[in-house]
């Protein structure tokens, strides 16, 4: 599959440079790096971001590329120019910050905030098959098609959630947490082939991977019972496991998580796109 190319224009800070290589290296761009040049009046009052119009800087020809990704001086968020078919047609697309909230659950095993040398022993062995699954990168196209909710319940965890557990600061939560009871059948929000089966790993206890193709990848944790088997192709709508409350869990709820190989999506943001 042929790479996008993309350019990214900065004022040359190293900030600045960082931030765009790695949003480029996140959106797996071919990408040049272009130290701009302003004109004259934008050096008295750099912008904000520095847009893609040709009158803040000097003439580059932006023909070849499809992405454009900019930061100016003042900005701590670079901005996105995906081109369309002719230089008349731009979408831009500028990622803003978003605030996530700090949610504290009480009342599990001591063992399961602060896990002994065995256990960790067993979760870096689990980590190693769960990296494994996120990095797969088929050709499949499933993604093309529309993500339905895997299960109907009341969402109790966000994505990006500060996570408090029996009063000890731990990592963010990278999926939603969508609770129903103990038994409640959970489909495949669409077509995919399951990459990984496991009924009791550490945190996640019963977990199923689906690749969706290209690094798009599903996951689904806490689960009572698994339908499915490594390998097996997979429909939207094919009931894949029940919900439980396996692993690190405080009551039935399905943990459902989107990856792009390691990068974590907001699941939310799929369903509504």
């Amino acid at each position: 599959m042929t790479k996008l190319k993309g350019i990214l224009l900065t004022e040359g800070m190293h900030g600045m440079i960082s931030q765009v290589e790695g949003l480029a290296k996140a959106l797996d761009l071919d990408f040049t790096h272009h130290k701009i040049e302003l004109n004259s009046f934008w050096k008295l009052f750099p912008p904000k971001l520095t847009p893609v119009a040709q009158s803040v800087f000097k003439k580059i020809n932006l023909n070849e590329f499809d992405v454009i990704i900019s930061c100016g001086r003042k900005s701590v968020i670079p901005s996105i120019y995906l081109k369309k078919n002719s230089k008349k047609n731009i979408v831009i697309k500028e990622i803003k910050k978003r605030k996530f909230v700090i949610q504290r659950i009480d009342g599990l095993p001591p063992r399961m905030v602060t896990p002994n040398e065995n256990d960790m022993l067993r979760i870096k062995a689990e980590a190693k098959l769960i990296n494994t699954a996120k990095l797969i990168d088929s050709n499949n196209i499933f993604f093309y098609t529309d993500f339905a909710k895997p299960v109907e319940g009341i969402i109790t965890g966000k994505y990006g959630n500060q996570r408090i557990l029996n009063g000890e600061p731990r990592r963010a939560h990278y999926g939603i947490d969508i609770a129903a009871k103990k038994g409640t059948p959970v489909k495949s929000p669409a077509n995919g082939v399951v990459t990984l089966v496991e009924k009791n790993l550490y945190f996640t206890g019963g977990t199923i991977f689906i690749d969706h193709g290209h690094g798009i990848n599903s996951i689904y944790s806490h689960l009572e019972t698994v339908n499915v088997q490594k390998g097996q192709s997979v429909l939207k709508g094919d009931v894949i496991a029940t919900v439980g409350s396996t692993g690190r869990s405080t009551g039935p709820h399905l943990d459902f998580r989107i990856y792009w190989k390691d990068v974590a999506v907001d699941p939310e943001l799929v369903l509504k796109n």
